[in-house]
C-alpha cells in the first residue's frame, strides 16, 4: 500500500463522517400510545422545514390518524418485514440506509429484536451502526423496555416484557426526552380505541399506568442530574444544586449506628434523594470485638438499603466535624443524619459539641439529629404501622355541609395543568393542541386567555378556537387588557383554555391573581386546561432562588396543582430550549443575549428540568397512593407524624415555613408553625407575623403565636408547645449568632437540641447564595 497515495474526494469524505459521529435523539414513554412517535415525526417535519435531509424507516403509527397525519411528505425507506409467531415484525434496512445517506433517520421501537438472519441481533446495534457513519437518529421506546426499570414494572405493576435495552444506552444518547401524559389521557385515547395492537387491557390499569409514569419521570431526572452533576463539575461549583436530595448518614460501629442508616434510608426514599453512609475510625486503634460486629452488621444494611458506604480516617474526636463537612461538601450533600448529643451541657463546654460544631461551620446542608426514644421512654425509632380501626360507612346518612360538599364537588369542573421547567418548553402550544383535539370531538372549547408571545408556531395551533375577548381595565390613566372572567361564565363552555396560571391581575381586577379566577371559572362548573412553570410553585420558591440566584415573585399555592384532576409535564432539554431562544422563538430579540446569559444560562435549565421531573414525579406517587392504597415507590411513611415548625422575624422564616409544609404534605402529616413573641415588641412585628401567617394558611398550614415569653425561656416554650401537639419532628433555622454572644446569650437552637433528643430535629441551614452558584 501507498502510504503517501493522495486521497480520493471520496474517501475524505468517508474519514470525516467516520469522525464525526451521528447526534442520538431517544424519546422515552410510559407505555405504547403515550405519543412517542407522534412527537417524533413531528420534530422530523420541523427539521425538514429547517432544510435538513430527514427520511424514516421501521415507524410504526399503529394507523392512529393524528400520527399518520404528522408523516406527510416525509421519504420512506422500506423496512425489512418479516414475521414472529404470526406477527409481522420490521426491521431497518441499513444497507438502503446507508446508501441514501440521510442527515437523520426516525426509526420506533429502540428495544426491538432483529431476525436471526440480520447483519446485528438487535436495533440498538443498528443504531450504533448509523450513528458510526455519521447518520443522526431519532428513536422511541417504553420505560418498562430498559433493563432495571423492567424489574421494578414487574415487580410494582406485574408488567413483564421479552425485549430490554440497557439502561447505559441512554448514556449514550445527545438528549433524551420524555414524553409525558396522564393515565387519564391514555385510557381515554385507549377508550376511542386509538391504542390497537397494544399489550392486553391489564396494562391499561389506572394504578399500573400511574406507575409506569412514575418510573418514566425518576428514570429521565436521574439521568438529568448525572448531566447537572457533570455540567456542575466542568464549571468549578461545588456543594448542593438545590434539586436533588442526597442524605449522609454519619453512622458509628455502635448498636444505634443501624437506627441511624434505616432513618436516613427512609428520609431518602421519601424524598427520591440518594444515600451516603459515613463511618469514621482511628486507623491506629484496632476495632473491639463488638465494634467489628457492628460494622459488619452495618455493612450487610448498607448493601440492603442500596446506600453507598465508605470508612474515613480520623485523628481525632474534635477533627470529625470539619471532616465530615468537607466529605459532604465533595458529595453535595444535602442533609447529614446523625444521633443527638448524648452529653450534658457541661460536657459540652469541656469537650466540645460534635453536633454544634457542625452546626456552626457549615453552609446550605440541613442537619437531622435522630430520636433517641429508646433511651428516653422504650419506643421504637420507627413505630409499626397503625391499622386504623375498620368502619362500615354503607349506612351512614351525610350531614347537611357533607352532602354540600359532594354537590360541589360534582358539580366543579375539571382542571388540567400543564407544567414545564422554563417558558419556551412548549405547554402553550399543547394546551392548545388538546383544545383543538376536543373541538374536533364536538366539545365546546374557547380560548380565555392566551399569550402566545409572538412565537408563530404557537399561533398557528390556535385553529378553529374562538377566543373570549379581554376586558379593558383603566390603571393610572392606561388601559390594560385583562381575562374577562365574568364573560367566560356567561358564554358557559364546557372547557376554557386559561394561559399562565401565576399571572398577577391588574390593579382593580376582581382577584388578585389569575389562579383565583380559574377557581371561579371552575366553580361554575367550566372545565380549565392551564399552564405554569414549575418555578411558580410557592413551596419550590426558595429552591429556585438556590438554582437562579432570581426571587420568583408570581407564586401559586401546591394546592392548586393538588386540586387538578391532571398535571402533565412538557419535557425539553437544556440545549433545545437555550437554541430556541436564540432562534427567537421565547422571548423578543432584544432580550435574547440577556436571558441566555442569566435565566437561560444551562446550569439552571438542566436543574430546573430535574425539579420539574421530580416534583410531577412525586405528584404521581401521591395520586397513586391516593387512588390505589397500594405500596408506594419511595416506600412507607412513618404513621401519626405531626411537624412542629418555629420560627422567629429573620429572612429565614419564609424559608423554613416552605420547608415544614413540603416534609409534612410528603409524609401527609399535620403541620403547625409557631412564633414565639418576646417583651419587647420590634418595629413592624405586626405586619412581619401577618405576612408569615398569611404564607402558612396558604400552604395549608396552622399558625400560632406564643406570647409573653422571656430569651431565655424560648427554647423551653417551644418544647413545651411541641409536646402539646404531640410533635414527632422539629424543625428550626440554624443559629446566625457569633461564638462570643452564643456564650454570653445561649442559643435557641443549642438548648432546644438538650431539651428535645426525644424527638427527630431538622436544622435546616441558612442559604448563602455564594455556594454552589454560578
Amino acid at each position: 500500500m501507498n502510504t503517501f497515495r493522495r486521497k480520493t474526494a471520496e474517501e475524505v469524505l468517508h474519514s470525516i463522517s467516520k469522525w464525526h459521529r451521528g447526534r442520538l435523539i431517544i424519546l422515552i414513554g410510559a407505555v405504547s400510545g403515550s405519543g412517542k412517535t407522534y412527537h417524533m415525526l413531528r420534530e422530523g417535519q420541523a427539521l425538514k422545514k429547517q432544510g435538513i435531509d430527514v427520511v424514516i424507516c421501521a415507524v410504526t403509527t399503529r394507523q392512529r390518524p393524528e400520527t399518520v397525519e404528522q408523516i406527510g411528505d416525509l421519504e420512506r425507506i422500506p423496512s425489512i418485514h418479516w414475521f414472529d409467531h404470526s406477527v409481522e415484525r420490521k426491521d431497518l434496512n441499513l444497507d438502503a440506509l446507508i446508501e441514501r445517506n440521510p442527515e437523520v433517520v426516525l426509526v420506533d421501537d429502540l428495544a426491538h429484536s432483529n431476525r436471526e438472519s440480520a447483519r446485528f441481533p438487535a436495533r440498538w446495534d443498528d443504531i450504533q451502526y448509523l450513528l458510526s457513519h455519521g447518520i443522526s437518529v431519532f428513536t422511541t421506546v417504553n420505560v418498562f423496555e430498559l433493563e432495571g426499570a423492567n424489574e421494578l414494572a414487574k415487580a410494582y405493576a406485574g408488567i413483564e416484557t421479552k425485549e430490554a435495552v440497557p439502561v447505559n444506552v441512554l448514556e449514550w444518547a445527545d438528549e433524551v426526552r420524555l414524553i409525558d401524559v396522564t393515565p387519564e389521557t391514555i385510557l381515554k385515547r385507549y377508550a376511542d380505541g386509538h391504542l390497537r395492537g397494544n399489550p392486553g387491557q391489564f396494562v391499561f390499569e389506572r394504578g399500573n399506568l400511574g406507575i409506569l409514569r412514575e418510573l418514566a419521570l425518576r428514570l429521565v431526572a436521574e439521568g438529568v442530574n448525572d448531566s447537572l452533576d457533570k455540567h456542575r463539575e466542568e464549571t468549578g461549583l461545588i456543594g448542593p444544586s438545590g434539586v436533588s436530595e442526597r442524605i449522609l448518614v454519619s453512622a458509628q460501629y455502635h448498636w444505634n449506628g443501624s437506627i441511624h442508616i434505616r432513618r436516613g434510608q427512609q428520609i431518602a426514599k421519601r424524598l427520591g434523594g440518594d444515600l451516603l453512609i459515613v463511618a469514621f475510625v482511628n486507623r491506629k486503634q484496632a476495632l473491639t470485638k463488638e465494634a467489628e460486629a457492628f460494622k459488619r452488621s452495618i455493612l450487610k444494611l448498607a448493601e440492603k438499603v442500596g446506600g453507598e458506604f465508605l470508612e474515613l480516617p480520623l485523628i481525632s474526636r474534635r477533627a470529625l466535624p470539619g471532616k465530615l463537612i468537607r466529605y459532604a461538601l465533595e458529595q453535595n450533600v444535602t442533609r447529614i443524619v446523625m444521633g443527638h448529643s448524648k452529653q450534658s451541657r457541661w460536657q459540652e463546654f469541656r469537650h466540645g459539641s460534635i453536633v454544634n460544631d457542625i452546626l456552626r461551620t457549615t453552609k446550605n446542608i440541613d442537619i437531622f439529629l435522630v430520636a433517641d426514644r429508646i433511651e428516653h421512654d422504650g419506643e421504637r425509632i420507627l413505630p409499626a404501622k397503625v391499622t386504623e380501626p375498620a368502619t362500615n360507612d354503607m349506612y351512614k346518612r351525610p350531614s347537611f355541609p357533607e352532602a354540600e360538599q359532594m354537590i360541589s364537588r360534582i358539580r366543579r369542573g375539571k382542571l388540567k395543568v400543564y407544567i414545564g421547567a422554563a417558558p419556551g418548553v412548549g405547554k402553550t402550544y399543547a394546551m392548545l393542541r388538546e383544545g383543538n383535539y376536543l373541538l374536533k370531538k364536538g366539545i365546546d372549547v374557547v380560548i380565555g386567555l392566551l399569550e402566545t408571545h409572538g412565537r408563530q408556531e404557537t399561533a398557528d395551533q390556535i385553529g378553529q378556537l374562538s377566543a373570549i375577548e379581554r376586558r379593558m381595565i383603566d390603571y393610572r390613566g392606561t388601559a390594560l387588557k385583562e381575562m374577562d372572567t365574568e364573560a367566560i361564565i356567561r358564554r358557559n363552555p364546557e372547557v376554557v383554555l386559561i394561559d399562565e396560571l401565576a399571572h398577577t391581575n391588574v390593579p382593580g381586577s376582581k382577584h388578585k391573581k389569575r389562579y383565583e379566577d380559574v377557581l371561579e371559572v371552575l366553580n361554575a362548573g367550566i372545565s380549565v386546561i392551564t399552564t405554569v412553570n414549575v418555578q411558580h410553585l410557592e413551596s419550590l420558591n426558595d429552591a429556585v432562588e438556590q438554582i437562579t440566584g432570581i426571587r420568583v415573585k408570581e407564586t401559586v399555592p401546591d394546592a392548586i396543582l393538588r386540586m387538578a384532576d391532571e398535571a402533565e409535564l412538557i419535557d425539553a432539554t437544556a440545549q433545545t430550549l437555550r437554541q430556541r431562544m436564540r432562534d427567537g422563538k421565547v422571548y423578543a430579540r432584544e432580550k435574547i443575549q440577556q436571558a441566555l446569559g442569566h435565566f437561560f444560562k444551562t446550569g439552571n435549565l438542566i436543574a430546573l428540568r430535574e425539579l420539574a421531573l421530580r416534583e410531577i414525579a412525586d405528584d404521581v406517587d401521591e395520586r397513586l397512593e391516593s387512588w390505589e392504597q397500594r405500596s408506594s415507590l419511595r416506600g412507607p411513611w412513618r404513621r401519626q407524624e405531626m411537624i412542629f415548625v418555629c420560627v422567629n422575624l429573620g429572612p429565614n422564616a419564609e424559608r423554613l415555613i416552605r420547608r415544614g409544609f413540603r416534609i409534612a404534605y410528603r409524609l401527609k402529616a399535620p403541620w403547625v408553625v409557631t412564633y414565639v413573641c418576646g417583651h419587647n415588641r420590634q418595629t413592624g412585628e405586626e405586619k412581619k407575623v401577618e405576612a408569615l401567617e398569611t404564607l402558612t394558611g396558604r400552604l395549608g398550614g396552622k399558625f400560632e403565636v406564643i406570647s409573653e415569653t422571656s430569651p431565655r425561656d424560648i427554647a423551653g416554650a417551644i418544647r413545651s408547645k411541641a409536646k402539646e401537639y404531640q410533635a414527632t419532628q422539629i424543625i428550626i433555622g440554624q443559629s446566625k449568632r457569633s461564638r462570643w454572644l452564643r456564650l454570653r446569650q445561649g442559643s435557641v437552637v443549642s438548648r432546644l437540641l438538650r431539651l428535645a433528643r426525644d424527638t427527630d430535629v431538622l436544622v435546616v441551614a441558612h442559604f448563602d447564595p455564594h455556594v454552589g452558584m454560578e
